[in-house]
């Protein structure tokens, strides 16, 4: 996304919204075995500008808080796609991806030093069968599909995260892929699907930046999303690429698939609420929740 497109950054606005809500997720509980699964989550990400964005901060604190604190969070980005499947490395600290370019200075400083997460490496590995061994690329920390809405969600870099890469693009395999890592949820872990509902970029115009104007193709793929969500109509889903508003939509597919893994991680067939659902410079923040 051209960072011409972008205001001026206000370097300052990331840390002003942490010094107002970081008590919020401070005192915000801990999962207990009490609480049941954790449920799965598909949210819209992105770019690092978001830290400009304080009604997009609030809405992704906001959600976070209505769940309990997770034990640590498992998240598929749009922006690693790889196979084998991969994990990110477990290490405490690991250091960011910065996988942009043209943004202000600010966005590369900015770190994100979670706790180690060697636990969580083991528990994803175990659910894995042997003939598909997940692997642990050492030296790789969170990209911003991860990095940049956790940390809104979870401030204080308290969680221990792992990223999974994307090893396919093909719904029933990212399903079953989901289906495998549901366990993890009766351990208090989040499962998140990173994507955004619409991606057109090479289609943006001067008026959906300046003006926020949401182009049909893009208001047509979120509809038709909501729709087969609603009805639980997750083949209807996996036809997406016959979707209205394609291929606009989704020129390349990585910000939609991620959807599959939380579908397939839920524990079963039903309609998700829907913490966010407006536009931004006329894409679709749409992001879901599910049981």
């Amino acid at each position: 996304m051209p960072s011409t497109f972008f205001p001026e950054v206000e370097a300052g606005s990331f840390d002003a919204f942490l010094r107002e809500r970081a008590g919020e997720s401070r005192r915000q509980r801990g999962w207990t075995t009490d609480d049941g699964p954790l449920p799965t989550l598909y949210l819209s990400h992105g770019a690092p500008p978001l830290f400009n964005d304080a009604h997009w901060m609030t809405q992704l604190l906001d959600w976070a808080l209505t769940m309990p604190k997770p034990t640590a969070v498992l998240i598929v980005s749009a922006h690693w796609e790889s196979a084998p499947v991969m994990l990110s490395s477990p290490e405490a600290s690991t250091a960011l991806v910065y996988d942009f370019g043209g943004f202000a200075p600010v966005y590369y400083r900015m770190s994100y030093p979670t706790p180690a997460a060697h636990r969580l490496a083991e528990a994803v590995a175990a659910l894995m069968p042997d003939t598909e061994p997940v692997h642990v690329a050492a030296r790789r920390g969170l990209d911003h599909g991860a990095w940049v809405p956790l940390k809104v969600m979870y401030p204080l870099a308290d969680v221990p995260v792992l990223q999974l890469s994307l090893p396919t693009h093909d719904p029933a395999r990212l399903m079953e892929l989901g289906r495998r890592l549901r366990p993890l949820r009766d351990d208090g872990i989040l499962v998140v699907g990173s994507g955004f509902m619409t991606h057109g970029l090479q289609f943006a115009t001067h008026e959906m930046f300046v003006e926020n104007k949401v182009p049909g193709w893009s208001a047509d793929f979120d509809a038709w999303t909501a729709e087969a969500l609603a009805d639980v109509d997750w083949d209807r889903l996996a036809d997406f690429r016959h979707a209205p508003g394609m291929p606009y939509a989704h020129p390349t597919v990585e910000h939609f698939t991620p959807l599959f893994v939380t579908l397939g991680a839920a524990s079963a067939p039903s309609a998700p609420t829907t913490p966010i659902d407006d536009f931004m410079f006329g894409f679709a923040k749409r992001s879901i929740q599910l049981s």
